[in-house]
């Protein structure tokens, strides 16, 4: 089967697919936070493989308090990874609630307990207590304690956070069945299409989750429209690996081109919402302030390292003043 050659590093740097035409590359869908010290704990895994190795050359209780410690060291440093990854999606969103489950603390524990009880010696109880303590000491020291607090949840009703986390979750998986289906054409072209219009999708997920308010507005975005989307795009694969048709393409293309313009519309319209409604409280509380006596002191502000929000109350004035 014909497939595209090319890419962002070709002379040209632009992609070819087997019809002859140019494609610049699509922007990719946006990737799975990581963290930067997720790699530390396979390394970690590897290298209590001692413990396991060692368990074969041990009497009976012996073996098994080896097999125990690496077990607990290697449940340590998967509880550990979970923890890492639900830290760097915290840290990647403006707000977000603390973890549900200390992972990270989790991980300390079970890594003391598995260096504890692998050091474990009838005659060293102390010393393996003392490995074991320090054991988790350093995984803290190493990676750190979990988020404790909510971040930018002021305001924000976690009885809609939580719909709108539900629904961007039934988006995501509308999405998945897309990329999932389109794979079986087998053309990275068409890949790349569904990655490009995942990344529009993605940038009004982004909307909706910094403002929970918004979901009665995109509720029909991030349900039937996806899930039509998938729909048509799993008839639409079933039907060209049969034929080839390049008019299933073609509407297939224009339907995902409708989508995506609607999709970067509704996001534009959510951020200029919001800006407006930024300015409306702003005009209503200055209105308040002007009604008490009370005038906001613009060279003051200018002396300041704000000149820019100044200059905004000036505008301001400019428009409220009678023409």
């Amino acid at each position: 089967m014909a497939q595209q050659y090319g890419g962002r590093f070709s002379p040209d740097g632009q992609t070819r697919d087997h019809r002859g035409g140019d494609q610049r590359p699509p922007p990719a869908a946006p990737a799975r936070a990581r963290h930067r010290l997720e790699s530390r704990t396979k390394w970690i895994t590897i290298a209590g493989i001692p413990f396991l190795l060692g368990a074969f050359w041990q009497d009976p209780t012996g073996m098994v308090a080896n097999l125990l410690g690496f077990g607990g060291l290697a449940a340590g440093m998967w509880m550990t990874r979970e923890g890492l990854q639900a830290e760097a999606a915290y840290d990647a969103r403006r707000s977000a609630r603390r973890p549900a489950i200390p992972r990270k603390l989790f991980g300390g524990v079970l890594t003391g307990l598995g260096l504890a009880v692998g050091a474990w010696a009838p005659d060293a109880l102390a010393g393996a207590a003392t490995i074991g303590i320090a054991g988790a000491a350093l995984h803290l020291l190493a990676f750190g304690a979990d988020p404790m607090r909510d971040k930018g949840m002021e305001g924000v009703d976690t009885f809609q956070q939580d719909r709108v986390a539900r629904m961007v979750a039934e988006g995501q998986g509308y999405l998945d069945g897309m990329k999932d289906a389109i794979l079986r054409t087998g053309e990275r072209r068409l890949e790349a299409r569904v990655n490009m219009f995942e990344a529009t999708a993605h940038g009004l997920f982004d909307q909706v989750e910094q403002n929970p308010n918004h979901l009665t507005a995109v509720r029909r975005y991030l349900g039937v429209y996806l899930m039509g989307a998938r729909d048509a795009t799993v008839k639409f694969v079933d039907l060209y690996r049969q034929t080839r048709d390049p008019r299933a393409l073609a509407d297939w293309e224009a339907l995902l081109n409708d989508l995506e313009t609607n999709f970067a519309a509704r996001s534009r319209a959510l951020m200029e919402g919001g800006r407006t409604d930024m300015d409306i409280e702003i005009s209503v509380l200055r209105d308040r302030l002007a009604r008490e006596g009370i005038r906001p002191d613009v060279a003051a502000l200018e002396s300041r390292d704000d000149p820019g929000f100044a200059e905004w109350l000036r505008d301001l004035d400019k428009d409220k003043a009678p023409r």
